[in-house]
């Protein structure tokens, strides 16, 4: 185990903080997270990184301080999302990129990971929702294909690393399951609306169905179960509108 200098902090996030000491990113986990859960986040990016996608790869896990943590290695780069907010001419280019990316993460899988329509069925039984909602959505879930597509779960600019030799990296994957490739593009479109940039999610939307060839409306089937889904763990401020997408049945 290294000596890491834990001076330099990337981000702050629940229960969690993100250093970065020379080459390495240094993910210092709180006291109430579980072991296993640790685990299971350091196991999807390695699972991961056995691919041949771009994506930061694994040091170690171990514990500082008493505290568990993962580190993997650093990618030096400007996120698509600051890229996006830079260059608002080119909004439309790197919107193109970031579906092209999506859509080659798509082509993997990777049998190490849990199936997302497990975690999904297991979230939304946690999500709060009254039983008759529930049993709509699981029997929803039940009825959608299985497929195993690598799955980010996450998936959106913020966590996409442009270097300076212009490689796209993906990064972040402690949500990443193998699963339907639609549901993933539903969680990115819902990722859309909580920034408050419904322009920017209908166009990711269109253009990963014009992509991938898929029907506009096989992708919002996914909404309200991915809604659901992402209630368990939402903030307080994400309550509502991530509730008026898990009682939709219906789309126009």
């Amino acid at each position: 185990m290294e000596n890491y200098n834990l001076e330099k902090i990337i981000a702050v996030r629940t229960a969690k903080t993100i250093y970065r000491d020379k080459d390495k990113v240094i993910k210092l986990m709180g006291n109430e997270y579980p072991a296993s859960d640790v685990l299971s986040e350091a196991l999807n990016l390695a699972a991961v990184g056995e691919t041949a996608l771009k994506v930061p790869q694994l040091a170690e896990v171990t514990h500082i301080n008493g505290k568990w943590a993962i580190v993997w290695e650093y990618v030096e780069g400007i996120t698509l999302a600051e890229l996006m907010d830079q260059n608002k001419d080119r909004e439309d280019v790197y919107l193109e990129r970031f579906v092209d990316i999506q859509l080659e993460m798509h082509r993997y899988s990777a049998t190490r990971l849990p199936l997302l329509s497990e975690k999904m069925h297991r979230k939304i039984l946690a999500s709060g929702l009254d039983a008759t909602t529930r049993y709509e959505l699981r029997t929803r879930l039940e009825s959608m294909p299985k497929h195993t597509k690598l799955c980010h779960g996450d998936f959106n600019p913020s966590n996409i690393i442009i270097t300076g030799k212009d490689e796209a990296y993906i990064i972040d994957w402690s949500h990443a399951a193998q699963g339907n490739a639609s549901a993933d593009a539903a969680q990115t479109y819902l990722l859309f609306w909580l920034t408050g940039n419904i322009k920017r999610a209908d166009k990711y939307l269109s253009l990963f169905c014009k992509k991938s060839d898929t029907a506009k409306q096989y992708v919002e089937k996914w909404l309200s179960i991915a809604a659901a889904s992402q209630l368990s763990k939402a903030r307080p401020e994400e309550r509502e509108f991530l509730l008026y997408w898990a009682n939709v049945v219906d789309y126009e």
